[in-house]
């Protein structure tokens, strides 16, 4: 128990609020941690709720009955993230990050904490209130963005393998289609990996065409799982929207240009709003 002047406090449970998104705490937990009244602790909260939403930092919800309390819903604002979208096509529009071929190189972007957090939060305000039990992507670059998007919904983070673990006991391995060249491919999963109608949110650092997406979520189809959404850090704007294999799906930014001899990128705001006022 901890007795703490109330602006001490304050910053405290707001502290204890932002490091348990999507966490419902019951007020006795505030009560007992700061030897307070229920009264005083529920006067706490209507501040910081306030606060959360005149910043745009989330939602502050509370949950009637015996079994409530409050759970803090991480969301970012319009201006944060137009904000971060523009700072993220610009990084992207660096002409040095054109690869031979006409690749992009984008790993040492996810390898950005702060980036990635970012990232995560805009997907967990997009799908802030879908029935999701489970974040999925495909190894390796697409780790990073799935974890923090984990961590801003708390939900756990299920890992699809190109080649199969022995440390991963039986699993289900399909054949998919991806790349321009249209190459076959193997991913698999793990059969512990996702309880039995499980609802999952795919996530993926790049989309093309769809086609690595399209097989995850063929794959989820082998576990009688459902397809709660997709999110994609950056797409290809250069694909027809006939030739891609999907239509529902959140993207950040969109790469129009890649110009390897001309060393010219061009970068605009992806799907993101539009798809933000669908929901």
């Amino acid at each position: 128990m901890k007795k703490l002047k109330r602006s001490a406090r304050l910053v405290e449970m707001t502290q204890y609020l932002l490091h348990r998104p999507h966490h419902l705490i019951p007020l006795t937990t505030f009560a007992d941690r700061y030897g307070a009244a229920k009264s005083s602790i529920s006067e706490d909260l209507s501040i910081i709720k306030e606060v959360f939403e005149e910043e745009g930092m989330g939602d502050l919800l509370t949950m009637a009955g015996a079994a409530g309390g409050v759970k803090f819903i991480p969301k970012a604002g319009q201006e944060q993230a137009e904000e971060f979208i523009n700072h993220l096509c610009s990084m992207l529009s660096d002409s040095s990050r054109i690869l031979p071929g006409g690749y992009l190189y984008m790993s040492d972007m996810l390898g950005l904490p702060n980036l990635m957090n970012e990232a995560g939060k805009l997907f967990a305000t997009v799908f802030a209130h879908a029935d999701i039990d489970v974040i999925m992507t495909v190894e390796t670059k697409g780790i990073p963005l799935a974890y923090a998007t984990g961590a801003q919904l708390n939900l756990p983070v299920v890992l699809v393998r190109r080649d199969h673990k022995v440390t991963e006991g039986s699993a289900v391995s399909i054949n998919y289609v991806s790349g321009s060249h249209k190459s076959l491919h193997t991913m698999t999963l793990s059969k512990r990996a996702l309880k039995p109608n499980a609802k999952v949110l795919i996530v993926d650092d790049f989309m093309k065409a769809g086609g690595t997406i399209q097989g995850m979520v063929d794959l989820l189809a082998e576990f009688n799982a459902t397809v709660a959404g997709v999110g994609v850090l950056v797409e290809s704007g250069e694909i027809d929207t006939e030739q891609k294999l999907l239509e529902d799906y959140v993207s950040l930014a969109t790469l129009t240009v890649v110009d390897a001899k001309e060393k010219e990128i061009s970068v605009q705001p992806g799907n993101y709003f539009s798809r933000l006022q669908r929901r």
